[in-house]
């Protein structure tokens, strides 16, 4: 059993607080934990017209430890409320941590199933709540599934999707089988208290593919959760009823590797009667674990909104000194592309964030490899471009950039020489002197028709998100110099620059926070 108290919880709460708060590479428009760590966006909902960000927390210390249910709530997916513990250990099955899971209405109930720890293994347990969400009851059949599905040499078990599905309830969980690769668990339940195994949903083949490869699908999946895609879809709600010409059903999940999380993809498909028929594998995010565990929910207006968690790129010892570890990513609104895969944009409330507009007047830029000023600066940014590049162009966005050059974050668009398509690219070279930070090169495809790119880039101080044509790319960068300089590069071709529009962002919170409990 995990000790209650972890070596490195010597900071007292309120230092904790206040070290986290002068952190200058704290992020202050993204949520993040009032300190300590944050992982895991759970529980993601709208509940009578109230968003509600749950989250695997640990309030002591920035480590993973002892780990519990943070809460946040908001009216405009921006601005959240931090509010009291909603779950932690207790004796029983959950009394080394209570791991990741969702909310389910039930008849007006409302319940979170979730994965509680005992002894190194996870059990899918639930809790029910008062009408406002802020206290929560586990229930005494916990854990409501006594063990993984009997004569299955599993790599993990963990994590779970629940939705409605006629007169009953459908669960999966994430897991893998030894010597395949990962899957999803499916069970049924008219309570959500007594489950019935009706087998694996799919199952991936671990040995296709380099584990270093970018698309691996690992040898388990973290964090499943399956929705129907395409505007108006009523996501969970519309499964397992299919008509041939719908929008197809999509499979998320983390592709995790004995104990290393790798990266969040998807699978295209058809879910109907037992199985997930899948049609292709895609990347969800181009910067892999930088936006991993993600979790999607329907809101009341219709739309289906994610999010993902920012994991650290810099040292565990940095974290620890710093007093606060992880960064959930803004809401993105999840849509169908033409070409059958998910794109991605932010909520359209990060808008009310925005001051101080910018706009750099068009022009066309030839290649030669020499900056050009725009005169917007900031580590708080929102920019938006309109760009046009030639067949074989390069044109590179700075950001973070010190004065005399020596650190600099860059976004790099590279359309093809036939034209048409393109790449998006995070160099992090140079974003930071710290040697000790993960610099590794971001990249990923992106549809550029005719050669135009809607680029939308996002900065908060070390979180970067970048939305390339709908196709993003998030990660974190850790600049030493506080440089806010932000230039635009052609390396080679010619780029229109129909438009750029650049806003500082204001803090989403501020002030001292509750460090619960």
């Amino acid at each position: 059993m995990t000790e209650l108290t972890h070596p490195l919880a010597t900071v007292p709460r309120d230092e904790l607080v206040a070290r986290a708060e002068a952190d200058p590479l704290r992020p202050r428009f993204h949520f993040v934990s009032p300190a300590g760590w944050l992982n895991d966006p759970n529980g993601v909902s709208q509940w009578n017209g109230v968003y509600h960000l749950f989250y695997q927390y640990n309030p002591e210390g920035a480590f993973h430890h002892r780990i519990q249910w943070g809460h946040a709530t908001s009216t405009d997916l921006i601005t959240w409320t931090d509010q009291p513990i909603a779950l932690e250990p207790s004796a029983g099955p959950d009394a080394d941590g209570c791991w990741s899971g969702v909310l389910v209405n039930d008849g007006g109930t409302p319940t979170l199933v979730y994965s509680g720890r005992l002894d190194e293994r996870e059990l899918p347990c639930v809790a029910v709540g008062s009408a406002d969400l802020m206290t929560w009851t586990k229930v005494s059949e916990n854990p409501v599934i006594a063990a993984p599905p009997a004569g299955v040499d599993i790599t993990a078990y963990r994590d779970h999707c629940v939705w409605r599905e006629g007169t009953v309830w459908r669960q999966l969980v994430g897991s893998g089988i030894r010597g395949r690769g990962g899957t999803a668990f499916l069970y049924e339940s008219a309570d959500l208290r007594t489950w019935t195994y009706i087998g694996p949903l799919f199952i991936g083949d671990a040995s296709q593919g380099d584990p270093a490869d970018t698309d691996w699908t690992g040898t388990m999946w973290e964090c499943v959760d399956l929705f129907r895609a395409g505007e108006g879809a009523l996501g969970a709600a519309s499964l397992g009823s299919v008509q041939p010409d719908e929008d197809p059903d999509v499979l998320v999940f983390s592709a995790w590797d004995d104990g290393d999380t790798r990266h969040p993809l998807y699978w295209t498909g058809r879910y109907s009667g037992d199985a997930f028929e899948p049609a292709a594998l895609h990347r969800l995010d181009y910067g892999g674990r930088f936006f991993y565990a993600p979790q999607s929910f329907e809101d009341e207006s219709g739309r289906r909104i994610m999010f993902g968690w920012m994991q650290e790129g810099r040292s565990d010892a940095a974290m620890v000194e710093a007093g606060w570890s992880g960064v959930m990513s803004l809401p993105r609104v999840t849509t169908l592309a033409d070409d059958g895969t998910l794109d991605f944009a932010p909520v359209p409330e990060v808008e009310k964030l925005r001051r101080n507009h910018v706009s750099v007047p068009g022009k066309r830029l030839v290649g030669g490899g020499t900056p050009v000023e725009t005169g917007v600066s900031g580590n708080q940014l929102d920019l938006e471009l309109d760009v046009q590049l030639t067949p074989g162009s390069v044109l590179q966005l700075g950001v973070l950039g010190s004065g005399d050059g020596a650190e600099e974050t860059v976004i790099e668009l590279c359309c093809s020489r036939e034209g048409e398509n393109g790449t998006v690219r995070l160099d992090r070279t140079r974003s930071s002197l710290d040697p000790g930070v993960d610099v590794e090169d971001k990249s990923g495809p992106v549809p550029m028709p005719d050669g135009r790119v809607r680029l939308r880039v996002l900065v908060d101080r070390s979180a970067v998100e970048i939305f390339a044509n709908g196709k993003p790319l998030t990660a974190r960068v850790y600049p030493t110099l506080g440089g806010e300089r932000v230039t635009l590069t052609v390396e080679e071709g010619t780029v229109t620059l129909a438009s750029f529009d650049a806003w500082t962002m204001a803090d989403s919170w501020g002030g001292p926070r509750p460090l619960f409990p």
